[in-house]
């Protein structure tokens, strides 16, 4: 189970992490990015996390959509933002 502690250190690093990958001149170290995302998406709060957030403080979240049809799309973005020279 996730307590609140390792919930909130999830979204802070999860924030750091994109800060980083977004400054980031080239990501060069095979797998990097897929093992961080695993290690941070532990912790990550789910939608029903959001959904008690959002109805408990509703100025600072909403709540989550029940679909996201843009999903698969969004990863396979992802994806070929960090292909490297060798992923071809």
């Amino acid at each position: 189970m996730t307590t609140p502690a390792e919930r909130t250190k999830a979204v802070v690093d999860t924030r750091d992490v994109l800060e980083m990958l977004a400054n980031a001149e080239e990501v060069t170290i095979r797998g990097l990015v897929q093992s961080v995302a695993i290690c941070l998406l532990r912790h990550y709060p789910l939608n029903v996390d959001l959904d008690v957030s959002a109805s408990a403080l509703p100025g600072v979240w909403t709540h989550p959509s029940a679909e996201r049809p843009d999903a698969q799309a969004a990863s396979t973005r992802v994806v070929s933002w960090f292909a490297t020279r060798t992923d071809k």
